[in-house]
């Protein structure tokens, strides 16, 4: 049988993403630990107590796993509250640990993204007013400085702040994030914040490492109009320009666009060497006067949607294309930071892989400057107010045991990465079912 091949351009960067808290364990000086020990925060009352035992050391297992399976790219985070465990005390111990975790990557062949804010803060700072308060601008500009001194001659490739959008919205507007508040104002303040906060690090990185590449990571999430009706179409269009181009938007021009006010912050204009783009899924949104929480709009998956396991994502990969043509309007470097979908069984990952792959790989290949790809996640790890009931690694994770197995999906993605591509036998052998749309005739 005649094989064809989708390959990505030369250098395309493959790797696979993490946070801190997420895998390390042991990280009771931050917000969310004192979150995790509120009856009924968290689903099942899951810890993160052990998460994947990185702190631990076994890092190095799942990094070796990485590095066998063609992986050359690693995204991952620090731990504020370990590198400041209090106001201006800095644990040399905690900087050494990511200084050696760094080598290891570098041992390994795998270049590493550096996320500086992964949406967990040291306690003592939620305490002072966490980032409703400016004063936490100057307080993260000062971490910023000290990590990326210290981590300068391992480390040139950095993301200022991990998905603001959905930290405002998840602990300012719907309560699921510490410190659970519903208010739209708040929420405005911290994005504000944000703003502010990448910016002063994209200075500061920039004064002490002059060739570095800084950026942001941002959630986009495509919102189509259910309808044509005027209302759906007006909810939809509100709700993206907050949600997603708020952020990205002021950190590319300087300006502030919000719905009641508009204002300027010129030390945020061209603060982003590169843009880094977390896509999962799209929603169809409409006007429902019965929610003004959620500013009057219902979100929705079409019905028969390619639904994840517990229905919280949506296998919709022309949601991809329409991120890919929204981050090519800032006109640089696009790095898909995040991309994957919770799938215990592995019934839908290879083909919902395959399928964003391939969309990747259109844009690319028309001359969009997409430059490499991180899988969400490497290995199963605490998903935050979901605890552990959702399952996005390539390794599958016993908790208790801490046995890691790999999953279909891995030995699929492996073979993506060796091949730098996806070719018709993978998608015959790992996803069968879409074999012909992929490879017609």
């Amino acid at each position: 049988m005649v094989e064809a091949a989708f390959h990505f351009p030369k250098g395309f960067r493959w790797g696979a993403a993490t946070a801190a808290h997420q895998v390390e364990g042991g990280n009771t000086n931050n917000d969310w630990w004192a979150w995790e020990q509120q009856p009924g925060r968290i689903l099942h009352g899951d810890s993160s107590v052990r998460a994947c035992d990185w702190w631990g050391g076994r890092w190095r297992e799942d990094l070796d796993r990485a590095a066998a399976a063609g992986q050359t790219a690693h995204r991952f985070s620090v731990e504020w509250s370990r590198i400041e465990p209090s106001p201006g005390r800095w644990d040399d111990a905690a900087i050494d640990f990511y200084r050696t975790l760094l080598d290891g990557m570098r041992e390994r062949g795998i270049e590493p993204l550096v996320t500086l804010h992964h949406f967990t803060n040291p306690l003592w700072l939620a305490e002072a007013g966490g980032w409703e308060s400016e004063a936490t601008v100057v307080r993260f500009e000062a971490f910023v400085r000290k990590i990326v001194a210290a981590l300068q001659d391992k480390a040139d490739f950095w993301c200022t702040i991990n998905e603001p959008n959905i930290y405002a919205y998840s602990a300012y507007v719907n309560g699921a994030f510490p410190p659970g508040k519903r208010d739209f104002g708040a929420a405005l303040r911290v994005m504000r914040n944000f703003i502010l906060a990448h910016a002063a690090a994209y200075h500061a990185i920039h004064e002490i490492q002059p060739a570095a590449r800084v950026g942001l990571a941002m959630h986009y999430r495509p919102m189509t109009a259910h309808t044509a009706s005027p209302l759906d179409r007006t909810v939809a269009d509100f709700q993206s320009r907050i949600f997603n181009d708020l952020i990205p938007r002021a950190c590319q021009d300087g300006r502030l666009r919000f719905p009641l006010g508009r204002g300027r912050v010129p030390q945020a204009a061209g603060t982003q060497d590169y843009l880094g783009l977390n896509y999962y899924s799209s929603d169809h949104v409409s006007f429902d006067l019965r929610r003004p929480g959620d500013l009057f709009a219902r979100r929705f998956y079409p019905e028969g949607s390619d639904l994840s396991d517990i229905g919280m994502n949506a296998n919709i990969p022309e949601g991809m294309d329409l991120a890919l043509r929204w981050a090519e309007s800032f006109r640089l470097p696009i790095y898909i930071t995040e991309n994957g979908i919770e799938d215990a069984a592995d019934r839908i990952r290879p083909r919902y892989l395959i399928q964003h792959l391939h969309r990747a790989w259109k844009a690319a290949n028309i001359g969009l400057p997409v430059r490499g790809y991180y899988h969400w996640s490497l290995v199963d790890n605490f998903e935050w107010e979901r605890g552990w009931t959702q399952r996005f690694g390539l390794w599958a994770l016993d908790v208790e045991t801490q046995k890691r197995t790999a999953r279909p999906s891995a030995e699929l993605y492996a073979e993506i990465c060796k091949e730098n591509g996806v070719t018709s036998g993978m998608v015959r052998q790992y996803a069968p079912e879409i074999a012909a749309a992929m490879f017609p005739g």
